[in-house]
């Protein structure tokens, strides 16, 4: 059974949550807040939470102030942010303190519990049609004092390359085993090798490192012109 908590000061978009998860994920435990305050208490008094699900637009918390508070004070809680705002300049800022994954509201039915099942099982949710944007120029905290990126992606073979671009783009090991053809088992060997060899410690580090770096037009040099 997991435990999640959905903190979003509308009651009705809370029930709605409570209505696709009972639906789609029915032994899960469902706590909710409707502000930061009431969000932190129960993290505090909660100690088997799987998952926080956190709105940008809380009354006690502006934008990513309520992520920066959850992050400081339960640093090993996994927390997705559920927001209206679909830029994506704000989803890698999430990605930068610390959040698991992005959720826009408007996210379907079938989608968010793909979503839901995916940072149940410790992987990263992005939402796969904001992420194919061309990727926008992010100096990044978390990757800060790392090599160039060039150098950094030197190393990744590539099919590990092609697995990587896939995860910038926000897909599920399950989708990228079905696009590249390959077991479900091999991506997650690949990835492991990715964290390895760019040296960072989880998807959340390789995203948005692979973020500083065109992988498209890298794998299109080191493969040739078509012929």
């Amino acid at each position: 059974m997991h435990t999640l908590m959905v903190a979003d000061d509308h009651p009705l978009f809370r029930e709605a949550i409570a209505a696709v998860i009972e639906a789609g994920l029915p032994d899960s435990r469902l706590l909710e807040a409707e502000s930061l305050d009431q969000a932190l208490r129960h993290a505090a008094a909660c100690t088997e939470l799987d998952l926080v699900l956190l709105d940008l637009g809380l009354p006690d918390a502006s934008g990513l102030e309520g992520l920066r508070a959850l992050r400081a004070a339960h640093p090993w809680l996994p927390v997705a942010i559920l927001s209206a705002d679909q830029e994506r300049r704000t989803i890698l800022d999430a990605l930068d303190l610390g959040a698991v994954g992005y959720i826009p509201k408007s996210t379907p039915r079938r989608d968010l519990l793909a979503a839901l099942a995916q940072l149940l099982e410790g992987q990263v949710y992005l939402p796969p049609e904001i992420m194919r944007r061309p990727a926008v120029p992010h100096a990044s905290p978390a990757t800060a004092g790392m090599p160039t990126p060039a150098p950094r992606f030197a190393e990744l073979t590539d099919k590990q390359l092609e697995v990587l671009l896939r995860l910038s783009r926000g897909a599920s090991n399950k989708v990228i085993a079905r696009e590249l053809d390959i077991a479900e088992t091999t991506v997650k060997t690949h990835v492991s090798a990715i964290l390895r060899k760019l040296g960072v410690s989880g998807r959340v580090q390789a995203i948005l490192a692979a973020n500083d770096a065109d992988l498209e037009a890298l794998l299109a040099e080191r493969q040739g012109p078509s012929r």
